[in-house]
């Protein structure tokens, strides 16, 4: 199987695997998806979660953040880790959206990735999932294990992981593909001991046959509880329930 042909093969699965995947960060507007993507490095989205919805409720636009006294706002996001240089990135771009865009978080990669604190991942994240254009794929922490796992490619910087998966990826995919891969990886690709015995993408997988032939996946008694279907038969999350539904935020 060629990776293109791969690739065809995940686009068809994925989607029964995970039909409702989507970004677990919870936002209302832009402006809430970029401060929450911010926030989210070096911290889990639960965490960011449940510090988000007192800050939105706080700080409603751009000018808010940018006038917020450091010290107040590092306390109010200390739980996320890194709170200083997230505080300082917050207020630098929020002051440049003010200052360059009328308060209005800007709508192409240029102007996103030039703000303050803002790299291109970030900017992915707000363009698919805010604003509804797939400009580039999302590569975190999963996206680059699985991409590796499942060999899309042998690269390991993210810019250049996601040069080589929008050259195979359908566009229209882009922003959806990172959201299949993150809750595989989330849910059944972990980074220590795999659960490919039980994994719906297995057979596509070059990686899997590997690790449990050499015992780095995970061991059956340890299996989850779909362990007993057949594998194209596990078209649920990998708890054996429909994925718990998040309220979606409006674009």
């Amino acid at each position: 199987m060629t990776i293109r042909e791969r690739v065809d093969e995940l686009v068809k699965t994925l989607p029964k695997v995970y039909p409702d995947a989507h970004c677990e960060l919870d936002f209302r507007t832009p402006l809430e998806l970029l401060v929450a993507t911010i926030l989210s490095a070096q911290c889990t989205d639960k965490r960011v979660n449940m510090v988000t919805p007192a800050l939105f409720r706080k700080y409603r636009t751009a000018a808010d953040y940018a006038r917020a006294e450091p010290t107040t706002l590092e306390n109010e996001i200390r739980s996320t880790g890194f709170f200083r240089s997230k505080t300082r990135s917050i207020r630098a771009a929020c002051a440049a959206i003010v200052a360059q865009h009328g308060g209005k978080v800007p709508d192409t990669m240029e102007t996103l990735n030039a703000l303050p604190g803002v790299g291109r991942k970030t900017a992915n994240v707000v363009l698919g999932n805010a604003l509804g254009k797939d400009e580039g794929i999302v590569v975190d922490t999963h996206v680059i294990r699985l991409s590796q796992r499942l060999r899309l490619t042998r690269e390991t910087d993210p810019e250049k992981i996601e040069a080589d998966l929008m050259n195979i990826v359908p566009r229209a995919e882009w922003t959806i593909w990172s959201h299949w891969l993150i809750w595989h990886g989330r849910r059944r690709c972990f980074a220590r001991k795999p659960d490919c015995r039980n994994c719906e993408v297995l057979d596509l997988c070059p990686s899997g046959p590997v690790f449990i032939r050499t015992g780095e996946a995970r061991e059956p008694a340890t299996a989850g509880p779909l362990s007993a279907l057949p594998r194209r038969d596990r078209l649920l999350s990998p708890s054996g329930r429909p994925p718990s539904r998040r309220v979606r935020a409006a674009a």
